[in-house]
């Protein structure tokens, strides 16, 4: 028998994703799918992409998720401290909800209101020395989608001092599931194709935890709805110290790291071709006229944004390979 595995929240994009990636894996046992409103409903009617999974989702409780080895918690954001409370101390958990990410009660109260639940382990393997946090923790806070793609871009930049810190502009298009399964007025078809809109404009939430993951001071960060189901592609723009080649800072950075592919010279990254996968790719360049260093990172919002970043954290922290389960590999056209 593998590692039991219970994912809550079963039936949002993400959650949909963890299912999809847990009912794949080679060790993993899927025993648990939980849900709100759609409780009581058979898992591939919520998710037909799941045909053949026969599976039916049931009320999201603790007692639900109790009897497992690992458990996953897609819930909307305020809601994972609560029930990850009542779960046993002994089992692992990812929590993909903000509840467990940010270090600082005042960010938290300024960005997302209520009461700090307290800092977990931080899901992003590819920081210095994470995996080895990871592997030595049982509660583990996955990181935001916004937040893995500016991340990767800039981390290691600024801890080379490679780039300044006091001084990052970043703009990030995401498609339209990164906003969540619930029904919108502003997120219907016929408003988001042919469409591109900013939103939360000087004040998004993923602000306080890129600048906790990287060590940047000032960050100014426009978030913008795209016309596509999912993918980010982040613009990440920097003061660099003199004579940096940032491509080469970030080539060394993730030498070793399977899912971060700093593309060759001359080609540039674009959301399609890291659909499906748990992949990030990177290139930078200095602009010729204000010599700002410039990083473009695409990644999968559901993937390397979400479920295929949990599955990651999870292998970690089970003792597994890093990649098992997931592919480095995209599924565009």
């Amino acid at each position: 028998m593998g590692i039991r595995v219970a994912v809550a929240g079963a039936s949002g994009y993400a959650g949909g994703e963890l299912v999809r990636l847990v009912a794949g894996h080679p060790e993993f046992d899927l025993v648990s799918a939980t849900a709100h409103s759609q409780a009581g409903h058979r898992l591939d009617a919520v998710h037909p992409q799941l045909t053949g999974l026969d599976l039916v989702l049931t009320g999201t409780d603790p007692m639900a998720l109790a009897d497992v080895d690992l458990v996953f918690l897609a819930l909307p954001h305020g809601e994972s401290a609560a029930l990850a409370a009542q779960l046993p101390p002994d089992a692992r958990i990812v929590d993909l909800g903000a509840d467990h990410r940010l270090a600082d009660p005042y960010d938290w109260a300024n960005y997302y209101g209520g009461t700090h639940a307290g800092q977990w382990t931080y899901g992003l393997p590819e920081l210095p020395g994470q995996r080895e946090h990871i592997a030595a923790a049982t509660r583990v806070a996955n990181t935001g989608c916004y937040a893995a793609a500016v991340t990767l871009a800039l981390a290691p930049l600024i801890a080379a001092g490679a780039a300044q810190a006091e001084d990052v502009v970043a703009v990030a298009a995401s498609g339209a599931s990164g906003a969540g399964r619930t029904a919108k007025p502003h997120l219907l078809a016929s408003e988001v194709m042919g469409d591109l809109s900013p939103y939360r404009v000087g004040a998004h939430q993923h602000v306080p935890e890129i600048k906790q993951a990287t060590g940047a001071t000032s960050l100014s960060f426009t978030p913008v709805l795209a016309p596509m189901p999912r993918g980010i592609l982040a613009t990440v723009t920097a003061v660099p110290a003199r004579g940096v080649d940032p491509q080469a800072v970030l080539a060394e950075a993730y030498a070793d790291a399977p899912f971060v592919h700093v593309l060759p010279e001359g080609r540039w990254p674009h959301t399609a071709a890291t659909l499906g996968s748990n992949s990030c790719h990177l290139q930078a360049t200095v602009d010729v006229d204000s010599r700002r260093m410039i990083v473009v990172s695409a990644l999968d919002n559901l993937g390397k944004g979400a479920a295929g970043q949990a599955v990651q954290n999870a292998n970690i922290m089970c003792g597994l390979p890093e990649t098992a389960g997931l592919s480095v590999w995209g599924t565009t056209p």
